[in-house]
């Protein structure tokens, strides 16, 4: 049981790998959009609305697509004062309970934003700015598209805070800079 709870965090950690290299490279983009706005602004002295609009259609992808690439990766932002001085069962209880909330706040925030993103696709609506963008619900769409992501990632760290249990290897992930 402990091998086969690897293999499919295995495999939803390469979805998460995967969607957020692909999610990674809109920063590039990001990066050449601004760029051009503030050349076409300085030395050209013509601005539109429809690229300064762009750049925040490319932070929402970057930002909500990568939380979950984050999160693997353990780019995020952990306190570990106390729990690196807890017991190892008291570790692996909090390791499955911090992964099965993340898992339901991923499926909630899932939940409640489809409907408002449904809502902006059946009424076209598009930039209220004269030379926006159209098509708001795929801006929109990033929200439980990366939501979405982020509930394969906690199913991941469910999956693997469960191992230990079953009879696997320490499926902990502590910062053992801080175990010391």
């Amino acid at each position: 049981m402990p091998e086969l709870l690897e293999k499919w965090a295995r495999g939803l950690d390469a979805v998460v790998e995967v969607l957020g290299r692909v999610a990674a490279w809109t920063g590039l983009a990001l990066v050449l959009v601004m760029a051009g706005n503030v050349v076409a602004r300085y030395l050209f002295k013509v601005g539109s609305v429809a690229t300064q609009e762009l750049e925040w259609h490319l932070m929402a992808p970057l930002t909500l697509l990568c939380i979950a690439y984050a999160i693997k990766h353990d780019g995020h932002v952990r306190v570990d004062v106390l729990y690196s001085r807890l017991p190892e069962m008291a570790r692996r209880l909090i390791d499955l309970f911090s992964a099965l909330c993340a898992l339901a706040l991923a499926v909630i925030v899932v939940k409640i934003s489809i409907p408002y993103v449904m809502q902006s696709y059946r009424i076209g609506e598009g930039s209220p700015d004269p030379g926006g963008l159209p098509y708001r619900w795929i801006i929109k769409a990033m929200i439980p598209a990366g939501f979405v992501l982020f509930g394969v990632q906690s199913l991941g760290a469910v999956l693997r805070a469960l191992k230990p249990f079953f009879g696997g290897r320490d499926g902990l992930k502590t910062a053992s800079i801080n175990a010391g």
